[in-house]
């Protein structure tokens, strides 16, 4: 059997991650998204194992300590991190795993897997990406600040993956995804 495939798809918050990655599963069977782990409430509509492992704080940070997790890292005052065993399983049975994670925790999955594929989502502009997330209207002000600062520095992390691409127009920028996906993952 053909080993699968870690594909990290990553970028500051608000760039469209999240809505990317469920076109690609909608389109693609073959393709399975990794779920994880966070601190943080979740939002209306969320689902507790669909969208997130929805854990309090003691928790995640027994996750931590029994190394049941590839990475994690805290980002505006919660901690996110993926579970290692569904990864490894799907992996193993040849899958093609995404991982739609923040910036943090996707350079620590590439420096221990060299066999990753890296994207990085840019939005078109900086004040598109503010528009974005004042437009979901589930983030306060301070939560909104948080994350524009944070993705100042993250945005600068854009050429350290293997492509970047730009969610300027959504059709487009999935086009370009599954380009790189399909080209790069057949090899």
């Amino acid at each position: 059997m053909t080993k699968g495939k870690l594909i990290l798809i990553t970028g500051p918050s608000g760039v469209g991650k999240g809505t990317i990655v469920r076109e690609l599963l909608n389109r693609h069977s073959q393709l399975y998204l990794s779920i994880s782990a966070t601190t943080r409430s979740p939002r209306p509509g969320e689902v507790n194992g669909k969208d997130y492992y929805f854990v309090n704080p003691c928790q995640f940070e027994a996750m931590i300590a029994s190394q049941t997790l590839l990475e994690w890292a805290e980002y505006t005052g919660n901690y996110y991190g993926t579970p290692r065993q569904q990864v490894e399983t799907k992996i193993e049975q040849g899958r093609w795993v995404i991982l739609e994670i923040e910036v943090q925790g996707a350079r620590k999955i590439k420096k221990n897997f060299s066999n990753t594929l890296s994207l990085f989502i840019l939005p078109p502009s900086f004040a598109e990406l503010e528009h974005r997330l004042r437009n979901r209207g589930n983030n306060s002000d301070t939560d909104i600040h948080k994350r524009l600062e944070q993705a100042k520095l993250e945005l600068q992390a854009a050429v350290e993956f293997d492509y970047q691409i730009i969610n300027d127009d959504l059709d487009a920028a999935l086009q370009r995804i599954e380009t790189v996906i399909f080209s790069e993952c057949s090899q």
